[in-house]
Formats: structure tokens, C-alpha cells, sequence
């Protein structure tokens, strides 16, 4: 993370005409700070968020409901339009996005970018996570909110995109999607799903000049900017008990860090601290300082400004020295044990040599 995030602008890829995005969960921190520089930059953007989160997340909201003020009603040279469009979807809902999509092309004709960072972090272990039916159900959303949702937001674009033979799709998940962490397996899972569908995606439409950009910010990014729901903890999995570096002790810590630097809620109500070992399932946004979570998202701002609709975009961009690091340590691991194996791995051949050797054999004595 850079030290100070002031130094670095956004660097957008130089373009003719405005560009029209749709961004998904666009009440988020992360998605809030892009819009903000996207519209800055004279783009027009649909900002997708569930209206009733939106309506009810005061903190989470204020910043998207002031840009709102900002720019909705802000006459432009494009059909005197607003720059700026609030859209109720749920993406884990077909119909609604479906009945997005066909708003914005509406509105602007079009959609260059979309940005897809619909996302909630589900912690514990997977004992912990098996541990009762409403748990289980937990897992389920949890695959709904960051798997399914974001295929129905994808299915939905492509028609329109495909017809422009003109688009950039972009995800943003995060070095969980290389790497695995203790805690955190369902999370993990749902995006090695999402990024594996995207990588066979990117494929098939291609031929219609559609590019697809996974981007990998650090762990906490994604996470810390949208809704984190920790289970019940089981004492087999507390520090005191198991010495695998459980997540939960690391998120437990950072909220209550950034909640104790702002120890009242807007109305006045004392913040409560995060248990380490809850009984009960706790669910939560964490609320940070604008300090810190300015600090938190701005290589990922700077990254996606400078990927958005580029004409060739990376297929996979990793944010960050950390980030970049931890993945190099994990291809590295890999290598190696692919290489104290290679014997192991290339013994399934030799049957196949075996065979053709004896094919060759036979087919020389019947020349003979």
C-alpha cells in the first residue's frame, strides 16, 4: 500500500469519447472512490446498488447519496442526461439485471466497462461453517452473493456488448483468488469459481473484441469494503487451540482497531467491540476512517483507471507489492513441488511409450 495515496492520480487510457460503466455494489468504498474519479474524468456511470442497503446503510451511503446530489441532475451535451445513475439491482436476481441493463443502454446506447465487485466475506472454518443449518444457508449466500450474481450480471451484458463487438469486463476478487487462507475457504472458493468461469469466458468472447480483466488487490481491500459475517467460533479453532493462522484473529483486530479510532456511531451510539470467539452469528460493515480507507483502495483505483476499457488489457492484474509478492511465493511453491515430483508425474506416461514402442515393433515384423 502506498504511503501516501495523494501522490499517485488515476491514469485513464486515453479515449475519443466519454465511456459508459456499470458497477456493481457501487455503495462500497472502493466502487464510491472510482465513481468519483471516473465521473471527474467526464465518464458516465450506473452505479448498481440494492436499494433498500443503500437506503438503510447510512455511514456505508453517504458518499454514493452525495455524488448523487452532485451529478444526477447535472445537464450534459448527451441528450442532456445526468452523468451519474443510481440503479436498484440485486445481481443474485436475473430479472433485475436483465431490467438494468436495458435502463442504461436506454439512458446512454451503450456500456463499455463493467465492473463487477459485488461481495461479502463469510468467516470461518469449515467445521464452523457446517456446524447448523442457518450456517449452511450462510455458505449458500455466500456463493450466490459472490459467484452467482456476478455470472447473471455477466450473461446479461454480453448481448449488448456482443451487438457493439465492443467491451471491457472487469472482476475484481483478490489474491484469495490464488492463494488460500484459513478461515476463509468458502470465500476462497466462490472466487477460484468466479475467476475459473472468466477464464473460460474470455475465450469464447473474444472473437466479438469483448476483453475480460481479473483484478487481485490485497486480502483486505475487498474485504474491509463491503459486508464481513463471521460464525460462531469453535474452540478447536481458537489461537489457544490450533496454530494455523485463522483469519478471523486478523479481521477481529482491524476492525476494532479502526472502530475504537472512531468510537461513536452517527447517531451517538458507542460502537461495539468484535468478540474473538462469538457464540452467535455477527454480521457487520466495517466503518473505517476516511484516512484509512483512502489509503486502502488507491492502488486499486489507480489500477482499474488505468485498465478501464484499455484497447488490450491484461487477462489478470495483481495490485500491489504485497500482493505481487504472496503470489510469486505461491507459483514459486508450486514449481518446486512439480519439480520433486516430476518422476511421479511423467511414470503415468510410460505406458503410453510402452504401447507405441510395441505398435512400432509389430508394424516393422509385419513389413517384414
Amino acid at each position: 500500500m502506498t504511503s501516501d495515496p495523494k501522490t499517485r492520480e488515476p491514469q485513464f487510457p486515453p479515449n475519443s469519447s466519454p465511456r459508459v460503466w456499470f458497477i456493481t455494489s457501487a455503495a462500497s468504498p472502493l466502487a464510491t472512490a472510482l465513481i468519483r474519479h471516473l465521473l471527474t474524468h467526464g465518464d458516465y456511470v450506473a452505479a448498481g446498488t440494492i436499494r433498500r442497503d443503500f437506503e438503510s446503510e447510512n455511514e456505508r451511503s453517504e458518499e454514493l447519496l452525495q455524488l448523487s446530489a452532485e451529478h444526477s441532475d447535472v445537464e450534459t451535451n448527451r441528450n442532456h442526461k445526468g452523468k451519474l445513475k443510481i440503479i436498484d439491482v440485486d445481481c443474485r436476481n436475473l430479472a433485475q439485471c436483465q431490467a438494468a441493463i436495458a435502463t442504461v443502454v436506454q439512458t446512454w446506447e451503450k456500456i463499455d466497462v463493467l465492473f463487477c465487485c459485488s461481495s461479502e466475506a463469510l468467516v470461518g472454518a469449515v467445521e464452523e461453517l457446517s456446524a447448523s443449518t442457518a450456517l449452511e444457508l450462510l455458505v449458500c449466500d455466500q456463493f450466490e452473493t459472490n459467484y452467482f450474481g456476478m455470472v447473471n450480471i455477466i450473461k446479461t451484458i454480453l448481448p449488448s456488448m456482443r451487438g457493439k463487438k465492443n467491451g471491457h469486463i472487469i472482476i475484481l476478487t483478490g489474491i484469495t483468488g490464488h492463494i488460500g487462507t484459513p478461515g476463509f475457504a468458502m470465500y476462497c472458493a466462490a472466487q477460484w469459481a468466479l475467476e475459473g468461469f472468466c477464464d473460460s469466458l474470455a475465450y469464447e468472447i473474444a472473437p466479438f473484441n469483448i476483453k475480460l480483466t481479473i483484478v487481485q488487490p490485497n486480502l483486505e481491500v475487498n474485504v474491509l469494503t463491503n459486508k464481513v459475517i463471521f460464525a460462531p467460533a469453535m474452540p478447536e479453532y481458537t489461537p489457544e487451540s490450533n496454530p494455523a493462522p485463522h483469519i478471523r484473529e486478523i479481521l477481529v483486530n482491524t476492525i476494532n482497531r479502526s472502530q475504537e479510532s472512531m468510537a461513536t456511531t452517527t447517531d451517538g451510539r458507542i460502537r461495539p467491540s468484535l468478540s474473538r470467539s462469538p457464540n452467535a452469528i455477527t454480521s457487520l460493515y466495517p466503518i473505517l476512517p476516511s484516512s484509512t480507507k483512502n489509503a486502502l483502495v488507491s492502488e486499486t483505483i489507480f489500477a482499474l483507471a488505468a485498465i478501464g476499457g484499455h484497447d488490450n488489457p491484461p487477462a489478470r492484474h495483481i495490485v500491489g507489492f504485497d500482493g505481487v509478492a504472496s503470489v510469486k511465493e505461491k507459483l514459486k511453491t508450486v514449481s518446486e513441488e512439480l519439480e520433486d515430483f516430476i518422476e511421479v508425474s511423467t511414470a503415468a506416461d510410460i505406458h503410453v511409450e510402452q504401447e507405441r514402442d510395441h505398435d512400432v515393433d509389430g508394424k516393422s515384423e509385419d513389413e517384414d
